[in-house]
């Protein structure tokens, strides 16, 4: 379930122009970070999409991603990202591909049958986190949490914007997912392979709804490993649950490991938190969200990683979300300073 504002405008019966304009201001105020200043810095993501339905079982979906500035992610001296929004760098030369702004563009078939009971088939250049570890509280950088730690589970690198194939059958109450992406580029320079399992309950009891989680993922061995010398292969679990409270009140998990064959930041995450609605003094659109992630290091030199957030999201009506968030994140390393602070953001997001 995924939160982004996304109204659409009908051309047609088939034919559904789309997206979401964004803009945030975020301060840090750091320490221990040699070199690196307190500032300020501003980002504008634009992300257009245009939807077409040929027929019933049938949809093409393309989204653009343009943006100015790269916010505080130039900035900062911490591992993990303040805003895992698509900004400025990150689209352009996507995965080393020499494609720019072009985000996703895939075809979807979808096969009926009966009621609940469906198998969805897409083709194209895909995003891996539209099938797996999605999140009911913690899934959406434009209007839930901005760091990247609460995003999605770090351990399981969840590559976006390159050629693949998913997979998603739907029966009732479970549905499993699986994903294999052609990936251009990772750090190293190296072409790979990445493929993603995900199996999935909900839930609708006396408490409300909920979903629970499973995925699993790998790479082929295109790696390398902490010396450099050898390549090796990538491959996590986590356990991703979202859980509603009452009509007012939802809390979340994260957990999981990855292998440590290849060079890892970090190999451990254990996060969670919770999400009050804002009916609980009168403004129903409203809400707040407070999350806090405890990452270990893995084979590289970080030690451990603490990431705390908070925010509140006035949503003045269906277009428009005012957002002000804070975070402070500290990052402990085995032999080297170790940077801590505070950033403080304002996050503006448009839907159409």
């Amino acid at each position: 379930m995924l939160a982004t504002p996304a109204l659409g405008y009908d051309i047609n019966q088939q034919l559904t122009i789309g997206g979401l304009l964004a803009s945030a201001l975020q301060c840090q105020s750091v320490s221990d970070a040699a070199g690196i200043s307190d500032t300020c810095a501003a980002a504008v993501p634009f992300q257009p999409t245009v939807r077409f339905r040929p027929g019933n079982p049938d949809e093409v979906f393309v989204k653009f991603g343009f943006a100015a500035g790269n916010g505080l992610n130039d900035e900062t001296p911490f591992v993990n990202a303040p805003w895992a929004a698509d900004l400025e760098d990150s689209v352009k030369d996507i995965n080393g591909r020499n494609r720019d702004y072009l985000l996703t563009a895939w075809y979807k078939h979808t096969f009926n049958f009966g009621h609940d009971h469906s198998v969805r088939t897409s083709l194209g250049i895909i995003d891996a986190t539209d099938y797996l570890d999605e999140n009911a509280y913690a899934n959406d950088e434009y209007t839930q949490f901005m760091n990247a730690t609460l995003t999605n589970g770090p351990n399981v690198f969840l590559p976006s914007y390159d050629i693949g194939a998913a997979l998603e059958w739907r029966k009732k109450s479970w549905s499993f997912s699986g994903v294999l992406m052609d990936i251009g580029e990772n750090d190293d320079g190296n072409n790979y392979l990445f493929y993603g399992l995900q199996a999935s309950y909900r839930v609708h009891n006396r408490l409300g709804a909920g979903q629970y989680r499973v995925v699993i993922t790998g790479s082929s061995e295109d790696f390398l490993n902490p010396a450099g010398t050898q390549l090796e292969q990538r491959a996590s679990n986590l356990y991703s649950f979202d859980q509603a409270f009452g009509s007012a009140i939802g809390g979340w998990v994260r957990f999981g490991w990855q292998s440590q064959e290849a060079a890892i930041n970090y190999h451990g995450i254990f996060s969670g938190g919770i999400d009050i609605k804002g009916s609980l003094w009168g403004r129903q659109r409203d809400n707040i969200g407070i999350g806090y992630a405890y990452l270990s290091g893995g084979n590289l030199a970080i030690d451990r990683t603490n990431v705390a957030e908070a925010y509140y999201r006035w949503q003045l009506d269906k277009t428009f979300g005012l957002t002000a968030d804070i975070q402070y994140q500290s990052d402990d390393y085995k032999l080297q300073a170790s940077p801590r602070g505070w950033i403080a953001s304002l996050r503006a997001v448009a839907g159409f």
